[in-house]
């Protein structure tokens, strides 16, 4: 912990976002310090770590193997059985890969909550009309496949600092009992340098404009007007509100029925008036730890909050079309300025498109676990959500295939 994020944990108390929680795991109201993948060498420690933990016999994993459609029987068949998929190599060859006999074989789809709904549909399974509109061929009527599409929205001040800041990601956390996270980043390339980092065009942040404004025209215009900032803006750092939740849902339709070609999301930032009134609260709080006596060394006494907003709404983090009032209406900088933190759930959810043991609704032998089935997200990194999803489905598929080889002995 170095003086930005000391500042920025200091300032949070002095919010009043308490208590002061200390280093810990838990998600409780307060302010805490959080983890880190780097252990006490400076080593860095990722999910891949866990391979070696695992047992290679009878795994095979193929490297770049895209997977393109799910293949399904049907004929003879009271509803129908997942049995293969069709996937293509690096260099576009494609291959088929079937189910051996067995009642406990099956498929899991684990692509994410923007594959795993894309899937779906390109295999035959979601809203009748829509894929007829593709010319894809009907397997199951399924119309929520694709909704129920939600992205975390995060909302950031930018504060240029006065005086030298160390390079820091997210370390402090302040949980607000209304259901806004207030972290922050700070250091010359906090942005990561000429790309900007998390607040690139490139990697997700045009998600927040219409999907027919998504285009290579605004992309080139997003770039540009990131590269003729004065760099000045980035020395410093900005401090961030995310939503948890959240409750503003979208959808998810098929571009066209190529694998390769993303899909069309509509997340609905702010559709809902509580998740509004969450990141306005959640600015207030921002606003007020940038005032505190704790921060005072990292902003310039010259630039007033008023300004700090404006400067904020004019930097080109997205391509939504701006407003004059923002310093005047937070309701009007939470929408000029949403960015995604790429939290994205939904679309396959449970209860909706899989039951409870994450099977699909309507056929056999599919599964889908990952992050489309969830119906919230906590407001943190997803990653260990997720990943503690596989774990447990994979501990109780075991556990099913155990018994039934019992019962069969």
């Amino acid at each position: 912990m170095k003086q930005w994020q000391s500042a920025v944990r200091d300032g949070l108390l002095e919010a009043g976002v308490n208590p002061y929680n200390g280093f810990t795991y838990d998600h409780v109201v307060g302010t805490k310090i959080g983890g880190t993948i780097f252990d006490s060498q400076g080593r860095r420690h990722t999910a891949a770590d866990l391979l070696k933990y695992a047992n290679p016999t009878g795994l095979t994993v193929l490297l770049h193997a895209s997977v393109h459609k799910i293949l399904f029987r049907t004929k003879g068949k009271a509803r129908p059985i997942a049995h293969g998929v069709v996937f293509r190599d690096a260099s576009g060859n494609a291959h088929r890969a079937y189910l051996k006999d067995g009642p406990k074989n099956e498929i899991i789809l684990s692509s994410g909550a923007l594959g795993s709904p894309q899937l779906l549909m390109l295999s035959g399974i979601g809203p009748v009309d829509h894929l007829r509109a593709h010319n894809i061929t009907l397997v199951l009527d399924q119309p929520l496949v694709g909704q129920g599409m939600s992205d975390n929205p995060m909302n950031a001040i930018f504060v240029p600092s006065p005086n030298p800041v160390e390079v820091s990601l997210i370390q402090v956390v302040g949980i607000t009992p209304f259901g806004s996270y207030v972290e922050a980043a700070s250091g010359e390339n906090f942005a990561g340098g000429g790309g900007y980092g998390m607040f690139s065009p490139k990697i997700g942040q045009l998600s927040t404009v219409p999907p027919k404004q998504r285009n290579s025209v605004a992309l080139a215009r997003a770039i540009a007007a990131m590269e003729a900032l004065d760099p000045v803006v980035f020395r410093g750092g900005f401090i961030l509100e995310k939503i948890m939740g959240p409750i503003s849902t979208g959808h998810l339709e098929l571009r066209n029925n190529n694998p390769n070609d993303n899909p069309i999301v509509t997340f609905n930032y702010f559709k809902h008036p509580r998740d509004l009134q969450r990141c306005v609260d959640g600015l207030k709080v921002i606003e007020t730890v940038i005032e505190s006596k704790a921060f005072s060394q990292f902003r310039y006494n010259s630039l007033s909050l008023p300004t700090l907003l404006n400067m904020t709404a004019n930097a080109p983090v997205n391509m939504l079309p701006k407003h004059t009032n923002v310093s005047t209406s937070l309701e009007q900088f939470c929408k000029d300025t949403v960015m995604t933190i790429w939290h994205y759930h939904g679309g396959c959810q449970v209860g909706r498109v899989v039951d409870s043991e994450y099977r699909v609704l309507g056929v056999d032998a599919l599964r889908v676990i990952d992050g489309s089935t969830f119906n919230y997200s906590p407001g943190t990194n997803p990653q260990a959500t997720v990943m503690m999803l596989g774990r447990y489905m994979g501990v109780k598929i075991l556990e099913e295939r155990f018994e039934t080889d019992k019962s069969n002995d």
